[in-house]
This record gives structure tokens, sequence and C-alpha cells, in this order.
């Protein structure tokens, strides 16, 4: 399993594509309980919140980066802060789409995270109960069909993240 800064290196070596299915209601991410503190506490987010450098790092090279949200309502606060923050992906090129399975259920979906980039490599992310994020394990090449299929089917029942966040702003 790939973790830290060698997980990371793949956001910086994908060639075209990265897309991502998230599937949690909360995510334990030790370097954003500041920011979420400050989102709660309803302080400033700064500049960044609005134009996300590390989207625009991608993006601004040419490079596709999207994501589909699997999600349930009533959003929790960590849901909230995550869902806030968008608009400034959004603005830095990522596409974003939400499946909020209270209102039209979906089946067929992965019911765990993954990246699967340049639609060759897939990544299934694993994490602890409380949401902390444990490695990718990268799956092998045979899994790539099924993976290809569960973006495609999410990306296909996605509502566009502004109409989505229109009505539960």
């Amino acid at each position: 399993m790939l973790v830290g800064e060698e997980f990371g290196r793949l956001f910086e070596t994908f060639e075209r594509s990265a897309f991502r299915l998230e599937t949690l209601d909360e995510y334990d991410v030790e370097e954003e309980r500041e920011e979420i503190a400050r989102f709660l506490a309803g302080e400033d987010m700064g500049a960044e919140w609005a134009d996300n450098p590390w989207v625009r790092s991608m993006t601004d090279k040419g490079k596709q980066v999207s994501r589909v949200h699997v999600l349930r309502s009533p959003l929790t606060d960590y849901l909230r802060y995550e869902l806030s923050a968008y608009p400034g992906n959004i603005r830095a090129g990522e596409s974003i789409g939400i499946i909020d399975v209270t209102e039209r259920p979906v089946t067929g979906l992965a019911d765990h995270d993954f990246w699967l980039f340049d639609d060759r490599d897939v990544y299934r992310m694993h994490y602890t109960e409380a949401g902390a994020f444990v490695g990718g394990e990268l799956l092998p090449p045979d899994r790539l069909t099924e993976y290809r299929g569960y973006r495609d089917r999410a990306l296909s029942n996605a509502e566009p993240f502004a109409a989505y966040w229109e009505r539960h702003r």
C-alpha cells in the first residue's frame, strides 16, 4: 500500500486524468483539523479556499481532475466543510458531482473510495473506521473494467455540484 509522499507522487506523475469516488461521511485528516475548526466557527477560510492550488497544480498542466461524492443527507459537519470547499476546487478546474443516495438511490457503485489514474491504474483507498487514511492499494489490471464501470456509473448518475449545493447550502 502507498502512503504519504509515495501516494502523493501519483498526483504529480499521472498524465491525463484522475478520477476519485468518495464514499465516506467523515474523513479524519490531521492536516484539516485546524481548518475544520475555523470553518465551524464561521471564520474566514482564506485565499486557498477560493481557488485550490493543489487542484490547479494539475489542471494548469492540462490534466483532468474529477470526482463524484456519494453521500447521505443530512450532511455531517465534515461534509458541510468539505462541500463548502468544492467551489474553490471547481474554480481551479476540478469537475465534481454528487450522488445523494437519500434523495436518489443508485445501485452498482463501489462501496469504498478509489482513484483511477489515466484510465489504467486503480488505487483502492483504505481507511480506519474513524476515516483516517491507511493507504492506497494498487489493484491488478484485471480489475480495471470493473472500476471503469463504477466511474462511468457514478458520472452518469451524479448531479452537478452547483445544482446540489444550491438546494442544500
